[in-house]
């Protein structure tokens, strides 16, 4: 076995080096304190590996983004929403009895216990729907119980799958004081989330091809990304053993974060900034240069990719789509679209690839389907719950499965004596 030798104070240490199937080397330091007192230190966790894991690939110098070895470019392209959630949970792509079976299960379980309905109702309609969606998720265990981690995964997983999108509905109904919509049999997954939330009785809505097409690839694009805050945060969670609802739950504050799944809803902040301050884009641009001018340009570059966001690209062509067909007049979308065309044709962005992000695209194509901005990280988040069940059910499927435990390097106070309260 090969193994990297460590030197501390005066003493060596081997430490057992292992590779993935794309080339990856790992030092396991697994045994590290146990055999020299001392840890490692990765605040962040940014060159920590916390889990093995055959999901998702990702390597950011190139802009490679793989679920279970398939190229996100031809999932995005071939694939619908469900049949890449059953891939990524059950790692293979599903024949055509799989996916009608999965696909029945999951439109059988699209109603919610009227229980249930009545508790979303019982919230502010100023309340934030990504709240309200921790605290539904989380209550699913009231109505489905499940006492052991593990007891009717493959129901609960179809559950969670079918209600995320309905309670989502629900609420954003209730948020803006329409009536709530109930699922239909007879759509698509995207087509139904879509029909729930802007459909009304009095108006015959047609669930436009274009905005199901863009809103699938959405999906698909934020259904997985490996060890991420709110993915590291569902395995955290569900080595305890939670329940599956309580560890979606989590997912989901995690994903809540405007540094995580708030990202998109950033941007179009950003642009309502520019707008009300006259709609000068190009003196913003020339900000974003100035490290001392407190600006920070929101969707351009990624932490992860050093060259161009594969699902970026993706997203570049269907907002081009939504735009073109909807033929949307928006000064939000405008200021966008300008920013996009000097950050792709400007050297200083060009030179240090800070080129339109998944987030940046993301969030033009949900202003222009009318999806409100409070609305942006729920949809992140039903896009991104088959990867946290993918990551969960492969975490529990662990013969060896530890509580995750991390370290710290202790700088507070050494032991000092108890003063009493009068004497201090």
């Amino acid at each position: 076995m090969e193994t990297a030798k460590l030197t501390l104070r005066g003493k060596e240490y081997d430490l057992p080096v292992s590779e993935g199937t794309e080339g990856e080397v790992s030092i396991d330091i697994a045994a590290l304190r146990s055999k020299s007192g001392a840890i490692t230190m990765d605040p962040g966790y940014g060159n920590t590996g916390s889990c093995s894991s055959a999901i998702t690939f990702i390597d950011g110098e190139q802009g490679i983004l793989r679920y279970r070895g398939y190229a996100i470019e031809e999932l995005a392209e071939k694939s619908t929403f469900i049949e890449v959630a059953y891939l990524l949970i059950y790692g293979q792509l599903p024949n055509t009895t799989e996916l009608s079976s999965f696909k029945d299960t999951v439109t059988r379980h699209s109603l919610i216990h009227e229980d249930l309905r009545k508790m979303i109702e019982m919230y502010p309609s100023s309340a934030h729907p990504m709240g309200v969606l921790s605290a539904m998720i989380s209550s699913l265990t009231a109505f489905y119980p499940a006492e052991n981690y593990n007891s009717n995964v493959e129901t609960n997983i179809a559950r969670l799958i079918a209600k995320i999108q309905t309670i989502s509905a629900f609420f954003y109904k209730r948020s803006v004081g329409q009536p709530r919509v109930y699922p239909r049999n007879d759509l698509s997954y995207t087509g139904n989330l879509l029909n729930m939330m802007f459909s009304v009785p009095s108006e015959n809505y047609h669930v436009s091809a274009i905005l199901e097409d863009a809103l699938d690839k959405l999906l698909i694009l934020h259904a997985d990304h490996e060890q991420n805050c709110s993915t590291s945060t569902v395995r955290m969670v569900g080595s305890s053993h939670a329940n599956i609802f309580a560890t979606m739950s989590a997912g989901i504050d995690a994903l809540w974060g405007p540094l995580h799944g708030g990202a998109n809803q950033e941007v179009i902040t950003m642009l309502e900034h520019i707008r009300d301050d006259g709609q000068d884009y190009k003196k913003y641009m020339e900000l974003a240069k100035n490290k001392n001018s407190g600006f920070k340009l929101m969707g351009f570059g990624h932490r992860v990719y050093k060259n161009f966001d594969p699902r970026a690209k993706i997203l570049k062509a269907a907002a081009d789509r939504v735009l073109n067909t909807l033929g949307i007049q928006d000064p939000l979308l405008d200021i966008a679209q300008n920013l996009e065309r000097i950050a792709l044709e400007d050297s200083y962005f060009v030179e240090r690839k800070l080129y339109p992000n998944v987030d940046f695209y993301s969030g033009i194509i949900y202003k222009a389907m009318g999806i409100p901005i409070s609305m942006f990280t729920v949809m992140f988040a039903i896009g991104r719950l088959p990867g946290w069940i993918a990551q969960w059910k492969e975490l529990t499927s662990e013969s060896n499965l530890r509580i995750y435990r991390p370290r710290q390097v202790y700088t507070g106070e050494n032991v000092r004596p108890y003063i009493p309260i009068e004497q201090r």
